[in-house]
């Protein structure tokens, strides 16, 4: 088998290209045009060298196209997007190109194939909402991001429903990891927590410590991402059905480094959204169905962040 991954240089994109590569597939990854390369995800799973790195750019269909020539992938994961959810209100066009538009790309080159497609979804896309959400939860968007990822969903359904197209969106839900990007906050709050901890910072600076998401880790949601594609096309909420605060995460981080929050965590405005989404939860009974669960607990997963950032440093 062989696959097609977009975005393969984050974090999903490497815990999934390792994934595949354990599967025996040969992976071909999308790779932005850039002076310097950023593998170091890839190489801190030790496979740089087992996956093939292919020039490409969502926003440019004829590089989308020579990229699919070239690997002939059985499987498209794309992964590619501007996935600060923030930065998303700073540059609202370039996010919905990327992360819609490059969505439409790829679906007008597969139509007609027998390529199966992942596309990332978010539960951002949701908003606002009570209870639990599912893949019939209505989209309430919030953020230019979570639009383009509204418009790519919806692209998805139309192209699977009017052509054919066997593609699956994955609306997963908050997922971390040791290979999480700094300027996400789970990963802020992690190295904050190893700077204080070692004397060389005496304060964390956050937004909003009472936003409750539902965490996963990231090396689960890959094999979720696999699953789909393995079975019918549709769309599957990739969740652990717990919510927890940004608070809790806080509290846990510091207390495993013996340190009370309360003592170097301050509120600066700054880093509030111009909209906030409250509370996400998702029921995550269809994935399941398929055989898949989450396995690593909200505590292990800070755990391992702290500790993979220890060896890191190391």
């Amino acid at each position: 088998m062989k696959a097609l991954i977009t975005g393969i240089t984050g974090q999903d994109g490497a815990y999934l290209a390792q994934f595949l590569l354990d599967k025996g597939y040969e992976v071909c990854g999308l790779k932005r045009r850039l002076s310097t390369l950023n593998l170091w995800r890839l190489d801190a799973l030790g496979i740089t060298d087992n996956v093939h790195l292919i020039d490409g750019d969502m926003n440019d269909m004829s590089s989308l196209e020579k990229a699919i020539e070239i690997s002939n992938p059985d499987e498209v994961y794309n992964l590619a997007a501007q996935s600060f959810v923030k930065s998303s209100f700073d540059t609202p066009a370039s996010t919905f190109d990327v992360n819609a538009k490059g969505v439409i790309h790829l679906l007008e080159i597969i139509k007609g194939s027998d390529t199966r497609l992942y596309q990332a979804s978010t539960s951002e896309m949701f908003g606002n909402v009570t209870g639990m959400q599912d893949e019939n939860t209505p989209f309430s968007p919030r953020s230019p991001y979570a639009v383009a990822k509204v418009a790519a969903h919806h692209s998805v359904k139309l192209y699977r429903d009017a052509y054919g197209v066997k593609a699956s969106c994955g609306i997963l839900f908050n997922h971390e990891s040791p290979l999480r990007g700094e300027e996400f906050v789970t990963q802020k709050i992690v190295m904050a927590v190893l700077d204080i901890h070692e004397r060389k910072k005496d304060k964390l600076y956050l937004g909003n410590l009472d936003a409750s998401r539902d965490w996963g880790h990231a090396k689960d949601y890959v094999e979720a991402m696999w699953l789909m594609l393995q079975n019918e096309p549709d769309d599957f909420v990739v969740a652990t059905g717990r919510t927890h605060t940004v608070r809790e995460f806080v509290d846990h981080a510091f207390r495993i480094k013996g340190m009370d929050y309360r003592d170097h965590v301050e509120i600066d405005p700054k880093f509030f959204r111009p909209l906030e989404v409250g509370h996400l939860c998702g029921d995550p009974s269809k994935i399941a169905a398929l055989g898949w669960r989450p396995r690593t607990a909200f505590i292990s997963l800070i755990h391992n962040m702290l500790l993979n950032n220890v060896r890191l440093a190391a």
